[in-house]
């Protein structure tokens, strides 16, 4: 099997600036989606619609902590030994998720 040609390698101590703007997002995206996953848990209005859009932002932050977090952490490990791919997916999806949680609680608790 060939090994990807187009793959760029940062400078020693760097972090390559693609893998940084993903790391970003995917914690951006998944702070919002556990904000309103969380509005609509506590909510109380169990309707289809709200149903169906968080279902489908649950699955898209799925899909995106997979796809773009746990793969390029696993093929990141595959060139440096000692790297867990789990590990990021926690410090970059769920922890954010988690916050966008507590986020709405703390505003409902202030509020």
């Amino acid at each position: 099997m060939k090994s990807p040609s187009n793959l760029q390698v940062a400078p020693a101590g760097r972090f390559p600036l693609a893998p940084a703007i993903q790391l970003v997002i995917a914690a951006l995206v998944l702070c919002w989606s556990g904000f309103f996953t969380m509005d609509f848990l506590l909510s109380g209005v169990y309707t289809w619609p709200r149903a169906s859009q968080t279902i489908a932002l649950s699955l898209a932050g799925a899909i995106l902590s997979y796809e773009f977090v746990y793969k390029e952490e696993r093929a990141r490990a595959q060139s440096a030994p000692g790297l867990i791919p789990i590990k990021s997916v926690v410090y970059f999806c769920f922890i954010p998720y988690l916050f966008g949680s507590f986020a709405l609680l703390a505003l409902l608790k202030v509020g």
